[in-house]
């Protein structure tokens, strides 16, 4: 039986961030993009500088996924200030990688539904996320948890400008924490 756990990335580790970030984004997008992009991508979102930041922003929190043990993918959520499109009562779901290896195998659920759990600690009105509009796997993910386009806006990965389609999900007044 496959156990998935969840644990709060903090600045001790930097080192796992990395990886996880690097290896998941290059399984999930070298096929279509330009080496010299994901390169420059790859060097500057997950450099040491870049991640102490991102982990030391207040508004901004980082979660490993685990399965026996092994961290297999990582979630990334923003309020406040850190949202990349600022959104009043808002939290946005910067990130759910997934190693290829545990795609289908319910590790992304279990971080959509912490990130959902969280919104609601936050007491966030509703959830927003940008994704690639060429990213199908995403979509028909966000699409079958709730999630509707509302907009649009540009992604840099290197000198390519992509699309990023803007989704959200209203929260009711009531949810019942998963507990994990």
């Amino acid at each position: 039986m496959m156990q998935i756990t969840i644990e709060r990335v903090t600045i001790n580790d930097i080192q796992k961030l990395q990886e996880i970030g690097r290896n998941t984004f290059f399984e999930t997008f070298a096929e279509v993009n330009t080496a010299e992009n994901m390169s420059d991508y790859l060097e500057n979102s997950f450099s040491d500088e870049q991640l102490k930041t991102e982990l030391n922003n207040q508004h901004s929190q980082f979660y490993f996924a685990r399965v026996n043990g092994k961290v297999v993918a990582y979630l990334k959520i923003n309020s406040g200030e850190a949202q990349n499109e600022k959104i009043a009562d808002a939290i946005e779901i910067e990130r759910i990688y997934v190693s290829k290896a545990f795609h289908g195998k319910k590790v992304a659920q279990t971080l959509y539904e912490k990130a959902i759990d969280l919104a609601y600690e936050m007491q966030a009105k509703c959830v927003w996320l940008g994704v690639w509009e060429e990213n199908h796997r995403a979509l028909r993910f966000y699409e079958k948890n709730g999630f509707t386009a509302f907009g649009k806006h540009s992604f840099w990965l290197g000198n390519d400008e992509q699309t990023d389609l803007l989704m959200k999900k209203e929260l009711g007044n009531t949810h019942k924490l998963k507990t994990s």
